[in-house]
């Protein structure tokens, strides 16, 4: 289907630049990766049957900021809030190197230019 907005046919034309296209799947899978956490947060607070109040009260957190974070369709929340909530429903975040298909550790690419 042909882009219909100037805007949508501006965006078209940058998934066409490899380098803009490496961007937007970059910044595609930092939004899953943040989705997924903040479900696994929902999850264990839902399997502890704790409300979200009851959750935001724990982590020392405004209860309407809970609540926002844990139905937003893209939440984006800090270090510290999510921190605040894993210590509150005692999780550990931990960040681990990603694995290959052969179960070793992944290794770094570097970025051009830097």
């Amino acid at each position: 289907m042909a882009a219909r907005t100037g805007a949508e046919r501006y965006f078209e034309k940058q998934r066409t630049d490899p380098e803009h296209e490496r961007a937007h799947q970059e910044a595609a899978a930092s939004v899953r990766a943040i989705g997924e956490l903040v479900r696994s947060i929902d999850a264990r607070r839902e399997a502890l049957r704790l409300s979200k109040a009851e959750l935001a009260r724990r982590a020392g957190l405004p209860p309407e900021a809970v609540r926002r974070l844990l139905t937003m369709r893209s939440p984006n929340p800090t270090a510290t809030t999510l921190v605040a909530l894993a210590r509150a429903l005692e999780l550990d975040l931990v960040a681990e190197p990603r694995t290959s298909p052969l179960g070793k550790p992944a290794r770094l690419q570097r970025r051009s230019g830097r």
